[in-house]
């Protein structure tokens, strides 16, 4: 009989070392397969549209675009696409916003030789995957609470106030920052100081603190 053809991964990390020692672990499977890298999610999100792939594996921090942000991209661009987040940061607020953005769910880099294999096999099931360790009191909670339709709480800001969070935080200017999302530098202002408002916070320093705190970008 025929072997099915492998899953084809998309693999997305800045770190090259972690890329590689990522995709030796996908490849040994004989169901999964590494067919694209990208080091950050502006380039993660520009392979999957371009190559024919059925898991994105991508990290949460990340340059310019988070693994976040392109798999909320993606959900809309190629809902066939499954993802799954890789973090260094064991946080159950990452396996809620994973969900929410579509994603299957996370695996923390440091159980990925573990780990990675049975949550990519769970992706791909279109099921989400909970990684040993993470039963809580607040995980059981937030799926019965999905279970019985009652709304999860709203983000602080939104999808656009957190791409210029996220690039104020890397030390982009307003003027580059506008020249990236392909808008004004009076609508970058603008939501900046929303974010600002919204917050609580005071400035660019506040900001990048809050970014760091909530893993859009690492210290």
């Amino acid at each position: 009989m025929t072997r099915p053809a492998p899953a084809r991964i998309l693999l997305a990390d800045d770190h090259a070392l972690v890329r590689q020692g990522v995709r030796l672990i996908l490849d040994a499977q004989p169901d999964l397969t590494v067919v694209a890298e990208a080091a950050d999610g502006i380039e993660a999100v520009a392979r999957a549209r371009e190559g024919d792939i059925d898991l994105a594996v991508l990290d949460i921090a990340m340059p310019h675009r988070t693994g976040l942000q392109a798999a909320r991209e993606l959900a809309r661009l190629r809902p066939e696409t499954r993802t799954l987040m890789l973090t260094m940061y064991d946080n159950e607020q990452y396996f809620f916003e994973a969900l929410r953005a579509g994603a299957s769910g996370y695996v923390p880099k440091s159980v990925a030789d573990r780990d990675l294999v049975e949550a990519c096999r769970a992706a791909l099931r279109d099921e989400p995957f909970i990684y040993p360790g993470t039963e809580t009191t607040l995980i059981r909670t937030y799926l019965d609470r999905a279970r019985t339709g009652d709304r999860l709480p709203e983000r602080p800001i939104t999808e656009r106030e957190e791409e210029i969070l996220k690039l104020v935080a890397e030390g982009h200017s307003s003027r580059e920052i506008a020249r990236v999302l392909v808008i004004s530098v009076k609508t970058v202002e603008r939501h900046r100081a929303n974010l600002l408002h919204k917050l609580g916070l005071r400035d660019r320093l506040d900001l990048t603190r809050y970014a760091i705190r909530t893993g859009l970008t690492e210290p």
